[in-house]
């Protein structure tokens, strides 16, 4: 997948943008991925649906310059991604990154060079960062092209849903 999918281009920035990354091939690689799709059927599911214009959920693949340009506008950006630090396989890690760097083992999962923790790093730089921004890693093991995302990893997920959810609120 490149670059982002879902997008209401055209619509006006939302108020808040939440953003799986992710490669589906790579295995556990695709945890921002399906934490993304989750979402977006929770959304879909509260008794009072949030408002399309509010919220929007994408997927992306995490190429760090159209990261910062994806969330140019939004208020709360939520990002979603798979880390690798050490920590047990489906551990989920949480940031503010408007007060603190992305730590290294954040890095260590993109195929890109320039992924979400240099995207954050830049905009920090540049003063672009949204006023709002939350990361998500959830600790992955196995990012082997071809392989399907473990069940420690689809399990984080789909608690991540639920504290992003909390976040929204």
């Amino acid at each position: 997948m490149s670059g982002s999918e879902g997008s209401t281009a055209g619509a006006g920035a939302p108020t808040a943008l939440i953003v799986g990354v992710g490669n589906a091939s790579r295995g556990d690689d695709a945890a921002g991925l399906i934490a993304a799709r989750l979402i977006k059927e929770a959304l879909l599911d509260l008794p009072s649906p949030a408002d399309p214009g509010r919220v929007e959920v994408l997927e992306h693949d995490g190429e760090g310059t159209a990261l910062v340009a994806l969330w140019e506008g939004a208020g709360t950006v939520i990002l979603i991604d798979a880390a690798l630090s050490g920590a047990a396989v489906g551990s989920i890690h949480r940031f503010d990154a408007r007060s603190q760097a992305l730590p290294a083992g954040f890095r260590s999962c993109s195929t890109h060079a320039f992924g979400v923790a240099e995207a954050v790093e830049l905009a920090r730089a540049l003063d672009r960062l949204p006023p709002r921004l939350i990361v998500y890693g959830i600790e992955g093991r196995s990012f082997l092209a071809g392989a399907p995302p473990s069940g420690a990893v689809e399990a984080a997920a789909r608690a991540v849903v639920e504290r992003v959810l909390r976040d929204m609120s």
